[in-house]
C-alpha cells in the first residue's frame, strides 16, 4: 500500500488527537516500522489496520467510523492535490464512474506498482448508482467514507447501503441513492 496513505492517515490522526497523542499510540501500536512512513514507501495493509485500531483503542471510535472519517479526509487531500480528476466532473456519479477508467489509469501510470481496488459501477437511473469494491484489503468502511465525501464535494445528498458479497472476500456493494 502506497505511503501517501499511512502519512494522510497520521496527519489526520495529529490534526483530532495531537502529536503526542499520535506518537504514544504508535509506540503501542507494535509496528514494523515503528511508525516511520514516507509518501512514496510501499508498507502492508496491516500495518494501517494496526494503526486503526490502535487509535479506536485510545479514541473509543470503532475502527469502522474511524475507516469512514479516513476517507472524507483522503476525498479532501485528492481535491487539493489532483484536482484535475474532478474539474470536468458535474457529479458524484460522473465522478464515481470515473475510477476504475480514469482515476485508477492515471495512478498506475504514477505507480506502475501500486495494487488498486477494482470499481465496477452500473447506472440505474439519474438518482441510483451501484458500485462494487473489490479488493485485497479490507477497507470498504473507507471507501463508504469516499463515497460520503464525494456526494458532499458535489453537493448532493443521498444514501449509501452496503452489502457484502457472500463469497467473495473485501468484495461489497454500494448501493447509492441520491434525494433531492
Amino acid at each position: 500500500m502506497k505511503g501517501v496513505v499511512f502519512v494522510e492517515l497520521l496527519k489526520m490522526a495529529e490534526d483530532a488527537f495531537g502529536e503526542e497523542a499520535v506518537d504514544n499510540v504508535l509506540d503501542k501500536a507494535d509496528l514494523e516500522n515503528d511508525g516511520a512512513f514516507t509518501t512514496v514507501g510501499n508498507y502492508p495493509c496491516s500495518e494501517l489496520v494496526k494503526i486503526v485500531v490502535a487509535f479506536s483503542e485510545h479514541s473509543g471510535l470503532s475502527p469502522e467510523v474511524l475507516q469512514i472519517k479516513f476517507g472524507h479526509w483522503m476525498m479532501a487531500f485528492f481535491i487539493e492535490h489532483y484536482p484535475e480528476f474532478f474539474k470536468d466532473k458535474t457529479s458524484a456519479f460522473a465522478l464515481l464512474e470515473s475510477v476504475d477508467q480514469e482515476i485508477h489509469v492515471e495512478v498506475r501510470k504514477l505507480y506502475p506498482d501500486a495494487e488498486l481496488p477494482r470499481f465496477d459501477t452500473e447506472r440505474h437511473s439519474d438518482s441510483h448508482l451501484s458500485m462494487i469494491y473489490s479488493s485485497p484489503r479490507p477497507l470498504d468502511m473507507f471507501c463508504q467514507g469516499l463515497i460520503e465525501a464525494c456526494l458532499e464535494h458535489f453537493d448532493e445528498k443521498g444514501e449509501i447501503s452496503r452489502t457484502p458479497h457472500p463469497t467473495a472476500e473485501n468484495t461489497t456493494t454500494f448501493d447509492v441513492t441520491t434525494t433531492a
